[in-house]
């Protein structure tokens, strides 16, 4: 409910402006910059997508008390509707640049407008209002925007050429030919067909206020989940000039996580979308340069100047940098299952997910948290959630509260000891073969959607091994790192090359949870002034 209190309101009108709006007022339009926050006093006011065309349709209606926008107000994306008061009133105008201050400052403030933003954004995502997108499922490139598209959680409508007649009709009449595809329709903005990853991250990675040439800065953080986003919140506020690059939106593989329960301070467990806003708003309170849709591509290192260059090209510079990109989702190894990920089978459980297999029944592969989560997040639409595990229980990889939350689910099956061998599909995922090695029979499960937790491979192919690794390729950092006789030993959490800092998950070694890349990343900001030191390299 996005209904202010009186008390709220006083606060919000202290800094901002009232005024009478007619019926037909534009307040923003899809495809701004940005645009402010607007309180309905009187009247009403509605959210519009794809306005003044044939597929315009009512998003959300808003009367008194009530304020207009979702999370990309506060995390610099660009509006995909169009905000129009359908009946005269009043309205409070607070601007963007005040709203993001209160939110920053203002706990009950914050938590309202907060929940109401992600609540919107969830919504959204199951309504797969805003962006189109138009492509085959046997198309790579398609499933790979299919897939940045859900880790960035945007709400998108795909239209399959391969089983939606309207893609055809729409392809026609926009005069868009198959060797364009896929192609993105976006609400005020160009088409986009058969984008790039400048394309990508020109339309979706930047905030309004940060495109520009890139200056050298500080502190260079690359990834942003849990770990990055501390690290670049901690260099920030410890007065170093950072900058913060992300290959798809802040959070990581946590961001898709729906509730984290074993983080210290929230007794009712946190959704990662949460943890992701409020980090990456905490950021931008302390000046951090963001860039989203931002994937390192290369490093090179001279003269105590780390460099990192993009897939867009850009090049980002820095005293020191500390590294959290984190880890991928290892793949599954079942013959032609690549034709079928991000269309039935996936290596996230998000609402976007969720929405295609309502009401059906869906696997989870693996043993650990994240399967576990996984399979209770989607045991509240679908029925059943086989939950396949080829160890022997969940004891070994599992914490206890997930095992017991489980147990207590009627709708979750576990099948330990169970393999999958074989997909099956024919204009969508059907089923799986599985091989249960305790009885060494095989059969066949009925699913409409798979989704695969087994591991995670680290995220280091950019470093082309510049740096020294395990035989796994996690980066070693401490007194793991075996240097030659005359060398500075590396500090806590420094790699091989002296100023540059590895922390959470793609460290050799670490504990994968959210807590401890926390940790480390605040461990890590304090070690830079130390590496400083040391080095007799200046100190801010």
């Amino acid at each position: 409910m996005s209904r202010l209190t009186g008390d709220q309101l006083k606060k919000l009108a202290a800094v901002g402006s009232q005024y009478p709006a007619p019926a037909g007022e534009v307040l923003f339009l899809a495809g701004d910059a940005s645009y402010d926050f607007f309180v309905v006093l009187e009247g009403i006011a509605e959210i519009i997508d794809r306005l003044g065309t044939s597929e315009q349709r009512l998003v959300a209606s808003y009367g008194h008390a009530e304020f207009l926008g979702e999370i990309g107000m506060l995390t610099g994306e660009r509006s995909r509707f169009a905000g129009i008061m359908k009946r005269p009133g009043r309205l409070l105008r607070v601007p963007l640049q005040q709203i993001q201050t209160i939110v920053a400052q203002d706990s009950d403030l914050s938590e309202h407008v907060l929940r109401t933003f992600l609540a919107r954004r969830a919504n959204l995502l199951r309504r797969g209002a805003g962006i189109t997108l138009i492509g085959s499922r046997y198309d790579e490139r398609c499933r790979v925007l299919l897939h940045s598209f859900s880790l960035s959680r945007m709400a998108v409508e795909w239209l399959d050429l391969e089983d939606r007649p309207e893609a055809e009709v729409l392809l026609r009449r926009l005069k868009v030919s198959l060797t364009d595809l896929p192609v993105i329709l976006i609400p005020g903005r160009p088409l986009m067909r058969n984008p790039q990853p400048a394309d990508i991250a020109a339309e979706f990675g930047e905030s309004p206020h940060a495109v520009g040439d890139q200056e050298m800065c500080d502190l260079l953080v690359v990834g942003g989940g849990p770990g990055g986003l501390a690290a670049a919140v901690y260099g920030a506020s410890e007065g170093l000039r950072t900058a913060l690059i992300d290959e798809h939106a802040f959070g990581g593989q946590a961001a898709t996580s729906s509730r984290i329960e074993n983080y210290l301070g929230f007794p009712a467990g946190l959704p990662g979308a949460e943890l992701a806003a409020r980090g990456a708003i905490q950021a931008a309170k302390f000046g951090v340069q963001l860039h989203r849709n931002t994937r390192a591509a290369a490093f090179t290192s001279e003269n105590g100047i780390h460099t990192v260059t993009c897939d867009d090209g850009r090049a980002f510079s820095a005293h020191d940098v500390i590294i959290a990109t984190g880890a991928n989702h290892r793949r599954l190894a079942v013959p032609g299952i690549e034709a079928w990920e991000s269309n039935g089978v996936y290596y996230s459980a998000t609402v976007v997910e969720a929405t295609y297999s309502r009401g059906r029944p869906v696997a989870v592969i693996g043993g650990a948290n994240s399967a576990g989560q996984a399979a209770l997040f989607l045991a509240r639409t679908s029925d059943p959630v086989y939950l396949i595990v080829r160890g022997d229980n969940l004891e070994r990889s599992m914490s206890h509260y997930l095992i017991d939350a489980i147990a207590a689910d009627p709708k979750v099956q576990v099948r330990a000891q169970t393999e999958v061998v074989g997909i099956s599909a024919d204009s969508e995922v059907t089923g799986l073969d599985v091989v249960d090695w305790t009885s060494q029979q095989r059969s066949a499960l009925t699913v409409s959607a798979v989704f695969v937790f087994i591991g995670a491979t680290p995220c280091t192919e950019w470093l082309d091994e510049q740096l020294a690794m395990d035989p796994d390729g996690f980066l070693l950092t401490g007194q793991d790192v075996a240097l030659p006789p005359g060398h500075r030993m590396p500090l806590p959490f420094e790699t091989s090359l002296p100023g540059v800092f590895c922390v959470g998950d793609v460290r050799s070694g670490s504990v994968k949870r959210v807590a401890t890349a926390v940790g480390e990343a605040s461990a890590a900001v304090r070690l830079i002034f130390e590496r400083r030191r040391v080095d007799g390299a200046e100190v801010l």
